[in-house]
């Protein structure tokens, strides 16, 4: 297996396969290819393809608006073609297009199907991370992403814009997702949970990675502290400066898994990256002069890692909007236990009668800062639940409108 890795700024190098030199959508599933596997490709993903229109899976390194960037096997090799090498000139194909052994970069359209569903269905676009089915097109691009194969984890948050209820798909089938946090200047424990949050109901794995494990006195005693407000969730604390704690995000990535790092701006993902992948992938940014973050990665990106697996990689989240799917009860799993011993079964933990959740206030074995901030992600729960569910009354009367204005136009006749 190569150890060589995508480079953004990397050229193709002789005997990379270009897209038209790509094996034709084969007319029944095959095995899967090496390369494939090392994308994470496996059995399950197998079965979906058998079960999905012809097509060659791709896995999405990066996604714009209309095209995606994404990773092949590169059988059999070849020199990209002069005309591709005509369209790279002309702005057609990024700069950073290259192969990683047995892998190609490719860019691809959007397909016309894939185009109406984004336009149905926001969630539909595809995300960092997501298997695709390519199409050979004629179009400027010599292939079309047709298909995106049904996700297996998804971190989903709410669009922040103004107006907007849908969500928005941050990262794409990871087997982890890593709450990344920095142990320096402070640790943040409501940030901790509200990530939280977004990893326990993407379906994935959580982890709570606290990095710069080497500038506190006591790292033991932090990493104890946040594993209080993170129960279920593995809490590794790491130096990407001297390699500490590493070990086990290591281990997991070798065995295939593909890993999502969630973070604020300056919690340092782009330096754990880089000690993951190996080399500097990643631009690093110090803190700002009051303790807050740069922004270092601006797009989310999927990087391989030489020994094996992938991370992706997300922008600093500077706002973190819960899209109404996230499990509480995992991220509070106290209060859940509390709040099925109180007296009333509605109980709001507040002025009840009885209420266990406010008596464990009392005797202390309840922070009153937990409570707070359940009370504080259910609050804005419930409003995007009520932002979606106006969007959803709001899209039923355009459609009613639209059948009484038809039935004005072409009414009936007996």
């Amino acid at each position: 297996m190569s150890s060589a890795r995508p480079s953004p700024h990397r050229p193709l190098p002789p005997g990379a396969a270009s897209p038209s030199e790509l094996p034709p959508p084969p007319a029944t599933p095959s095995p899967p290819a090496a390369p494939l596997l090392r994308l994470g490709w496996d059995d399950a993903w197998q079965e979906a393809l058998a079960a999905a229109p012809q097509g060659v899976p791709a896995r999405v390194v990066r996604s714009g608006r209309g095209r995606c960037d994404v990773l092949v096997p590169a059988d059999p090799p070849g020199q990209l073609p002069t005309d591709a090498a005509r369209r790279r000139a002309d702005g057609g194909l990024p700069p950073d297009l290259g192969a990683d052994g047995n892998l190609a970069h490719v860019l691809a359209a959007w397909a016309p199907t894939l185009e109406r569903a984004v336009a149905a269905d926001p969630l539909a676009v595809p995300a960092a991370g997501d298997w695709v089915l390519l199409t050979p097109s004629a179009g400027r691009h010599p292939w079309a992403v047709a298909v995106v194969l049904p996700r297996r984890t998804a971190v989903v948050r709410a669009q922040v814009a103004q107006g907007s209820s849908h969500g928005q798909v941050l990262a794409a089938n990871a087997d982890v997702v890593a709450v990344v946090e920095g142990m320096a200047p402070d640790v943040d424990l409501a940030r901790v949970e509200r990530l939280l949050a977004l990893a326990w109901s993407s379906g994935a794995e959580p982890w709570v990675v606290l990095t710069k494990a080497d500038l506190p006195t006591d790292p033991a005693a932090l990493a104890a502290e946040v594993a209080d407000v993170a129960p279920g969730a593995r809490v590794v604390a790491v130096s990407a400066v001297t390699g500490a704690g590493l070990e086990p995000l290591r281990d997991r990535l070798g065995a295939g898994a593909t890993v999502a790092l969630l973070g604020a701006s300056g919690a340092g993902k782009s330096t754990l990256l880089n000690a993951l992948v190996g080399g500097d992938v990643m631009t690093t940014r110090a803190l700002r002069t009051d303790g807050k973050g740069r922004h270092t990665t601006v797009t989310r990106e999927l990087h391989l890692v030489p020994d094996g697996g992938a991370v992706l990689d997300t922008p600093g989240l500077r706002t973190i909007g819960l899209a109404g799917q996230e499990a509480l009860d995992d991220v509070f799993v106290e209060i859940d236990d509390l709040a099925r011993q109180c007296r009333f079964s509605d109980c709001a933990h507040r002025t009840e009668p009885g209420c266990a959740v406010l008596a464990a206030i009392e005797d202390g074995t309840l922070p009153q800062r937990r409570l707070d901030s359940h009370r504080k992600l259910l609050r804005e729960l419930e409003h995007q639940a009520a932002r979606v569910d106006a969007r959803l009354r709001a899209a039923q009367t355009g459609r009613e409108r639209a059948r009484r204005r038809a039935y004005r136009r072409h009414p009936l006749r007996p």
